[in-house]
Order: structure tokens, then sequence, then C-alpha cells
């Protein structure tokens, strides 16, 4: 049965169904990733309750990772979520609140963040609160990976191993920097036999390390390697990396740091609106950093249009240099 914050761990607060307060908001907190719980509890009740909203404190448990809260926020009454935390956070929120019509906001708290890295929200409490609270939002679209939907990518192969290879403790010390510290001892090996169809296409036959797939293309660090993603774009931007030595991985880094969209047996990317991957051999799998299960296949679909996210506005004319830029 999901909770509130004990009243150690959150100032005293008035009832979400108080009747002279209303909506409700819900806080979705990962408790790992809040240094102290009662300074923020304090620091959003009071962004709350200043704009007119009852606040819902759900923290998560060992048991309960997040999509159960949501569903008691919303079964609550809950018009407005806030993830507090990293991907995962995030993405379990999503998936509960896609296709609702209850709006979903982010304060960034997690190792790599992708999904607020490529909407713009800011980190810092007060500014991630003001933008949940504000008028501007975005309606995204969701990857659905084997059923498990996600915000910002999915991976079969190197990518999978590398995140279920970072040790926890090292992401809540490092940050992103323990993705790269797991991967350089995953650079070297040999490459997996996969086969590839976009949209029901001819086969796409490619030996390579991993094949990922992203509604956003950012990698931890906030690396663009898919630099056309977009998660309201109605398209899904597929991956397929396969360096074979130190010098591979340099080139491949390289194009990703300056943005290249040079592609070559290195690096190969596309877009479709489904995806389905084969591997010759069981595989490690992840969605949003959270790993699921080996399986020799992926097969990733697009629910577009499904989730409204409260965004940061941009002025025009950032707006159309950001285009530009692409």
């Amino acid at each position: 049965m999901p909770r509130a914050l004990t009243p150690a761990e959150a100032p005293p607060q008035l009832a979400s169904g108080d009747p002279e307060i209303s909506p409700t908001v819900a806080f979705i907190i990962n408790r790992t990733r809040v240094q102290n719980p009662d300074r923020f509890a304090h620091a959003c009740r009071v962004a709350a309750l200043s704009r007119g909203w009852a606040p819902l404190f759900l923290p998560t448990t060992h048991e309960e990772h997040g999509e159960g809260l949501v569903r008691h926020a919303v079964n609550a009454g809950a018009q407005l979520v806030f993830a507090v935390g990293g991907d995962g956070t995030v993405r379990a929120c999503a998936s509960v609140l896609a296709g609702s019509g209850v709006r979903l906001a982010i304060v960034p708290r997690g190792t790599a963040n992708l999904a607020a890295k490529a909407l713009r929200i800011p980190r810092r409490l007060s500014a991630a609160l003001a933008t949940g609270f504000g008028e501007h939002e975005t309606v995204l679209d969701l990857g659905v990976a084997d059923g498990a939907p996600f915000a910002a990518m999915a991976g079969i192969g190197l990518d999978a191993a590398v995140v279920e290879a970072t040790q926890g403790l090292l992401k809540l010390r490092l940050g992103w920097v323990a993705y790269a510290h797991a991967g350089l001892a995953h650079l070297h090996g040999p490459p997996s036999e996969f086969t590839i169809r976009l949209d029901g296409g001819p086969p796409l036959l490619r030996a390579a390390r991993c094949v990922v797939v992203g509604n956003a293309g950012l990698l931890p660090g906030g690396f663009p390697l898919l630099p056309d993603a977009r998660p309201d774009d109605g398209l899904l931007d597929v991956g397929i990396l396969a360096p074979s030595s130190l010098a591979g991985w340099a080139r491949v880094g390289y194009r990703v740091l300056t943005r290249s969209r040079h592609d070559d047996h290195r690096l190969e990317r596309f877009r479709a609106r489904h995806v389905h991957i084969t591997a010759t051999t069981p595989l490690p799998r992840e969605t949003d950093g959270e790993i699921i299960s080996p399986s020799p296949t992926l097969e990733v679909t697009l629910r577009p249009a499904s989730l409204i996210v409260k965004t940061r506005a941009q002025s025009g004319a950032r707006a159309s240099l950001e285009r530009l830029q692409g």
C-alpha cells in the first residue's frame, strides 16, 4: 500500500482532500535520490501551496518502484504528477500517465537524466518546480520495448551490458561518469549478429556490438548519439554501433561529440516507427537505464502523442535557432 512521507520525513501538510485547496499534485520520489527529505518536501510543499495545489508525497520503496504509486495518485485525483528521480522514475510515471491526460513534471535527480536533458528540464529544484507548475507543456511520444514503455532509449547488446555492470554506489558518487567507467571494460569484445527490420522492410544484417532505439537520442552525460531524435516527432531513431577497435570507438566518440551525421560501418543511424531486432543468442537488454530480461529479440514500437509533459517555454528566436542547429 503506497504511503505518504512520515512526519519525520516531511513537514505537516494539509490533506490533499481539503475542499478549499485543489487540485492535487503528487510527488513520486525516488528516496535514494533525495539527500535531505525534510528540506526537499518542505520546498515542494511551499511551491505547491503557494500556487493553489494540494501536495501528496509518495516515496518509492524496495517493493514499489513507482507504477503503483502513480496509479494511487491518479485514483486520488492528482492532475499533475512530479517524477522526482532519474530516468527509471520518469519511465515509471510515464508508463501509467500515458493517455490519461494527467500532466507529468520532472525534478531531475538521477545519474543520466536523459529524458529531462532532452526536454531541457532544469536540475535546480526551484527552477524545476517552476517549470512543472508553469503553463507550458509538450505532447510527447513514448517508445514501447516488448510491452515496456520508455521515454528516452532502449537497447540490446553492449549498451545494456554497460548499464548492468554499472554499480549503484558508483552512480550515486560519480553520476554519468560511472557509466563511462563501466563502458571502458566492455569496449573490447566480439560483435553479435543482428537482423534488423524497420517498418517491416527488408532485413538489415549487421555484425555489431549493440543496437539502440531512441525516442530521445542522448547518452549519459548528454552526448547526442542520435542527434535527429526528438521525443515529439512521431519517429524512433535507431543506432547500430559496430566499432571493432579502440581507434574505431574513438572515431565514433568524435562524431558523437561533434554531432556529426556522417554514417559508416562503425555507426549507422535510421528512423522508423516499428523496429524489430533479432540476435543469434540471448543478449542483455535495457529500457531507460533499467535492465530487462535477456533475450535474442527486441521489438520496439511507438505510442505517438501519448504523454503531456510540463516543459520550459522557449522564445521564438531561440527555438528557431535550435531547429537550424538540429
